[in-house]
């Protein structure tokens, strides 16, 4: 089967694509990067057209979907984060409009409660998934929490913004600060220490829709599916733990 690709930039894009897709020129359409709020799932939808989303949507029973788990991944970041010594854990979130910025600020919560440490909105500082985003967060948290000792990213991407704020603030890292990221992208591995970071498994989810999608297009009456997959933490030196110091004998 053939794939095409669009790639809707404003409403007018998204109205574009609905009229194309509706017009009979594909048989179902995948649908990824969506805000929580955005239409176009309903629409399509009502159209009568196969729609499979990457990620969850806000109607979750709704729709055939196919997300990772974004809440546990980013749990388990923070447990190994206080794991390797570290007690002020900040967070740069990703976008409130979309659904997995919303889970990962959750997991990020739960992993603080689970380790005991007690919640403070300080250490909470908005990002958007972009790498200025990311620095102009952590810029913001180290005014507000100068003492704090851990990041957790909700993207690598803005990861890279952070590892820049925190050396442009003279803040090594993993010395000074320990840094978490999301997505296990390509470069994490290239970065200066190498990123620590939550890993999905991209590929799958792909094959997770399409075979979705697939049956949805030849029994377009069994009930929305919903698959969670789930993600790995790849550990690397930017979270390395806490080296004590060694103390000296009295003389």
């Amino acid at each position: 089967m053939q794939l095409i690709l669009l790639a809707p930039q404003t409403a007018s894009d998204a109205d574009r694509v609905e009229r194309y897709v509706a017009a009979g020129h594909v048989d179902g359409a995948l649908l990824v990067s969506l805000p929580s709020a955005h239409p176009l799932p309903a629409r399509l939808a009502s159209r009568g057209i196969p729609v499979v989303i990457g990620g969850r949507p806000t109607e979750a029973d709704r729709f055939n979907h196919v997300d990772v788990d974004n809440v546990s991944g980013s749990a388990h970041a923070v447990a190994h984060l206080v794991a390797g010594g570290r007690r002020t854990i900040a967070t740069v979130t990703g976008r409130k409009d979309v659904p997995a910025g919303q889970d990962r600020l959750r997991g990020y919560q739960e992993g603080l409660k689970a380790a005991g440490l007690p919640p403070d909105d300080a250490l909470i500082e908005a990002g958007d998934f972009t790498r200025d985003g990311g620095a102009r967060a952590m810029r913001f948290l180290l005014v507000k929490r100068p003492q704090l000792d851990a990041v957790f990213v909700a993207s690598d991407l803005m990861a890279v913004g952070v590892l820049e704020a925190l050396h442009q603030a003279g803040r090594r890292v993993p010395e000074d600060v320990a840094v978490v990221g999301y997505d296990d992208d390509p470069m994490a591995i290239g970065l200066q220490p190498p990123l620590s970071s939550v890993r999905q498994p991209i590929e799958e989810m792909g094959r997770e829709m399409a075979r979705l999608l697939l049956d949805a297009v030849h029994s377009p009456d069994r009930p929305p599916r919903k698959v969670l997959l789930t993600t790995r933490l790849e550990v690397r030196f930017s979270s390395a733990p806490v080296v004590a110091k060694p103390t000296g004998e009295a003389v």
